[in-house]
């Protein structure tokens, strides 16, 4: 739009001499204005003719795909780059998601009992006692939270919720308290099972947690510090985390890591997608403090499912073995082996009358793939493997001597867990 420059008048008085210069000048200048107006107005409906160009182009293509594409760009010489159409329902609004599944995330409470040694200063009891310390039960309330998976009553929650637990209630949205019982557990994947005696219940859906995507949106739905059906938002911050096991026990661990504010109390509660479908169940944080600080973890719902599926149809998690001991390819590892990339799993021992031996896998393979999946380290392998049934079969892909090898394998069981 062309500015009007608005000029002052200066009040001095002009002489008759003067006026027929004015006038010319005037005449002139009316001629300049309209002309420079005419363009202006020329210039202006050339771009409102562009812009309308443009967003009938962008709508077209909103209408047709409203999905990613990739545009060849000229000028940086053919290179692709990425173009997204975002329609208005791509915009984050949360509302259908925390409506739909708040009801679904219920309030965890146990009870845990626990044992001291007392001591006394009393004359008496020394007598009886010889002066040492008497044991005394002590009592304990905990909370956390968990997910209805079910009509008929069975809920999904973290291990360390109810770890010891020698009671077990559950507190409905609606504040209806239920007492619940434990039907399973599996320390490696800190997932437990419940179940309370309802029905009518309102199930949250399962969504499936490999088609997340790195930024995508989501919910954590739970009780932190006793604020019960709390939500917060926040993004996939990452893919397939493990954390340090200072422990020593086995783990199997590929966490969606987001930075929804998750604090003491969301252990067991949802993590949802836009769509109110559950896609994980919120388990750790990372913190100095011990209070949030930008970092969540969450057991992905695929994991979730093959646990509750074990545990409710065999009462526990029947867990496949390969029979190898490995570590992650670094770089060290890629050079000294002459590998094209630092990534997949070093096998250093191979089990005798395991799985891996009976399939032709020997020590110093390096496997990059199950049933054409890519395995990026030790944590991805133990994931995919957890995902099998012992009798269950697969085609395993591996380096060996610089060539690539795909041999077929039939998972066994065992009691120990381990892969």
């Amino acid at each position: 739009m062309a500015q009007l420059l608005i000029l002052p008048v200066s009040g001095k008085n002009v002489s008759k001499d003067t006026n027929l210069i004015l006038l010319k000048s005037m005449k002139k200048s009316i001629w300049t204005i309209v002309l420079t107006v005419g363009l202006s107005v020329l210039a202006s409906a050339g771009v409102a003719l562009l812009v309308n160009n443009l967003s009938n182009r962008s709508n077209t293509v909103n209408t047709a795909s409203g999905q990613d594409s990739v545009v060849p760009d000229a000028a940086s010489g053919g290179v692709e780059y990425r173009t997204v159409n975002l329609s208005a329902s791509e915009y984050p609004d949360f509302t259908y998601a925390a409506e739909n599944a708040v009801d679904a995330v219920v309030y965890v409470k146990v009870t845990v009992q626990s044992q001291t040694q007392m001591m006394y200063n009393d004359p008496f009891l020394d007598l009886f006692f010889g002066g040492q310390s008497i044991p005394q039960i002590m009592e304990a309330q905990a909370s956390g939270s968990g997910v209805i998976i079910s009509q008929d009553g069975y809920i999904v929650t973290n291990n360390h919720v109810i770890d010891g637990a020698t009671k077990i209630e559950v507190v409905l949205n609606d504040n209806t308290t239920h007492e619940a019982t434990l039907v399973g557990r599996d320390p490696a994947t800190d997932i437990a099972l419940l179940k309370i005696e309802a029905g009518g219940l309102k199930p949250i859906p399962f969504g499936d947690s490999d088609d997340l995507r790195l930024g995508e949106w989501v919910l954590a739905i739970g009780s932190p510090f006793d604020l019960r059906s709390t939500i917060t938002a926040g993004i996939v911050s990452a893919k397939g985390r493990s954390m340090p096991n200072y422990t020593g026990q086995f783990k199997v661990e590929s966490f969606i890591q987001t930075d929804a504010a998750v604090n003491p109390g969301n252990s067991g509660g949802a993590l949802v997608n836009k769509t109110g479908e559950l896609v994980g169940i919120n388990t750790a944080i990372i913190s100095q403090t011990g209070q949030y600080a930008g970092y969540s973890f969450a057991v992905p719902v695929n994991i979730v499912k093959k646990i509750t599926g074990d545990l409710l149809q065999y009462g526990k998690v029947r867990r496949a073995v390969l029979g190898v001991r490995m570590m992650t390819v670094d770089e060290k590892v890629a050079e000294e082996m002459k590998l094209s990339s630092s990534t997949g799993v070093y096998i250093s021992e191979v089990s005798k009358g395991s799985a891996a031996e009976k399939a032709g896998i020997k020590a110093g393979d390096i496997l990059i793939k199950v049933d054409g999946q890519d395995i990026r380290d030790a944590s991805a392998l133990q994931v995919v493997i957890n995902s099998y049934h012992p009798g269950d079969k697969a085609e395993i892909t591996v380096l060996r001597d610089g060539r690539q090898l795909t041999l077929p394998v039939e998972f066994l069981e065992s009691a120990t867990n381990n892969i």
